[in-house]
C-alpha cells in the first residue's frame, strides 16, 4: 500500500499511541468461558490442567514478546505488563494486544493435548483482550491489588457455591445461601460445614492466582585461554505470593523495581475511581463502519518453517478462508469479508 494511490486508507486506522509514561498492561480473558468449560466438562470450582494449560501459555507469551516482565493470572483471564519504557509496535494499543490475544490463543489451541490428551477440542476457544494504561507505579499496584482480590472472592466463592452443590443443595438454593455473604461468612461455612480450612487446604495458585517475572541470571563461560566471558540470560520463574501489591513482594523483585519503579506504600483497597478507569472501552461513534484487518505476524517466518509452496500454497489459503469463515458463522454481525495471502478483512 505505500506510495500506492491507496495509502489514504491508512488514516482511517485508529490513532492510539500509549503515551509515555503511562505503562501498558494487557489484560486477556476467556470468552463465554462457562460454556466452554462446561463443554469440556472441566472439573469445578477449579480444574488444575486447564489452570496450568493457562500457565502455559502465560509463559510462551513472556517467551515470545521480550518487552513483557511481569504476568499475573487466574482462571480464565491474564494481565501482561510490558517495561515502562517499551517502544513495541510504537505503543499502539490495538497492535500490542491483539498480537497478544492471538498468539496466547494459538498456544492454547496447540497446547491442548498435551495437557488433556483425553479430550478432544471440540470448539475452538477465543479470547478477549483490552488495554490498560497506568499513568504512574501507585495505579499499576492498585490494579494488581484489584485484580488479585478479584481472584480470592471469587475463587472462595464458588468453593462455597460448588461444596453446596456436591453436597446435594440445588443451585438456586446454593446461589441464595451465598446471597450478600462476606469473607468470613464463606470461611466459616467451608469450615463448619465441609471442614474445609480455606486458607491452609485450598492450593495458593487457585487462592493467590500466578506470578511470572523475567529475571537476567549471569552466565560465566571460559575461552581455551582462561579467560572469563560474562553473559546474560534472560529467563522467567514463577512465584506465588499473597498480596502482589505489597511493598514487601514487590521491591524485593529486582527487575520490576528497575523497569518499572518501587512501590513505596502498602495498600489496603483500590480506589473506585481507579477501579472505573480499569473497566473503561474505548467505543465507535454509532453508524461508522467497523472494518477489522487481520494479518500474519512474521508469516514469512512461518510459511519458511513449515513449508509452504511458493508463490501461493492452495492448502494454507485454504485454511485462512475457513478460518474466514468460522469467524463469520461465530460473530453474526460481520456481513462481508475479503482476503488475500496471509490477510483478511
Amino acid at each position: 500500500m505505500a506510495n500506492s494511490k491507496y495509502e489514504y486508507v491508512r488514516s482511517f486506522e485508529v490513532e492510539d499511541e500509549i503515551m509515555l509514561p503511562n505503562i501498558i498492561i494487557v489484560r486477556i480473558d476467556g470468552r463465554n468461558f462457562c460454556r466452554f468449560s462446561k463443554f469440556h466438562e472441566f472439573e469445578k470450582p477449579n480444574d488444575m490442567k486447564a489452570l496450568e494449560l493457562m500457565n502455559l501459555c502465560a509463559d510462551a507469551v513472556l517467551e515470545k514478546f521480550p518487552d513483557i516482565i511481569f504476568s499475573y493470572g487466574f482462571s480464565d483471564e491474564y494481565s501482561f505488563v510490558l517495561k515502562k519504557t517499551t517502544k513495541f509496535y510504537q505503543r499502539r494499543a490495538s497492535k500490542i494486544h491483539s498480537l497478544i490475544v492471538s498468539f496466547f490463543t494459538s498456544v492454547y489451541v496447540n497446547k491442548w493435548k498435551a495437557q488433556f490428551p483425553q479430550k478432544d477440542l471440540r470448539y475452538a476457544p477465543s479470547f478477549r483482550s483490552r488495554v490498560i494504561g497506568c499513568a504512574s507505579i501507585e495505579v499499576l499496584q492498585s490494579y494488581l491489588l484489584w485484580r488479585q482480590s478479584e481472584c480470592h472472592l471469587n475463587n472462595q466463592y464458588d468453593t462455597c457455591f460448588w461444596q453446596l452443590i456436591k453436597s446435594g443443595k440445588p443451585e438456586n438454593e446454593a446461589e441464595e445461601m451465598l446471597k450478600g455473604s462476606l469473607k468470613q461468612d464463606r470461611n466459616e461455612l467451608l469450615y463448619q460445614s465441609f471442614n474445609i480450612n480455606y486458607k491452609k487446604d485450598i492450593p495458593e495458585i487457585f487462592r493467590q492466582g500466578t506470578c511470572s517475572l523475567r529475571t537476567v541470571e549471569d552466565i560465566v563461560k571460559y575461552k581455551e585461554d582462561g579467560s572469563a566471558v560474562k553473559r546474560c540470560k534472560r529467563k522467567f520463574t514463577r512465584v506465588y505470593s499473597e498480596n502482589i501489591a505489597s511493598r514487601r513482594f514487590w521491591n524485593n523483585q529486582l527487575c520490576l523495581v528497575k523497569e518499572l519503579g518501587q512501590f513505596t506504600e502498602d495498600l489496603s483497597k483500590t480506589k473506585s475511581e481507579y477501579v472505573k478507569s480499569f473497566q473503561h472501552e474505548s467505543r465507535l461513534m454509532p453508524s461508522t463502519w467497523i472494518v477489522v484487518r487481520i494479518d500474519g505476524c512474521h508469516f514469512h517466518s512461518f510459511s519458511d518453517v513449515h513449508q509452504f509452496e511458493k508463490p501461493n500454497d492452495a492448502q494454507a489459503l485454504n485454511l485462512m478462508n475457513s478460518c474466514a469463515a468460522a469467524v463469520l458463522e461465530e460473530f453474526k454481525d460481520i456481513v462481508f469479508a475479503y482476503g488475500v495471502s496471509d490477510e483478511y478483512r
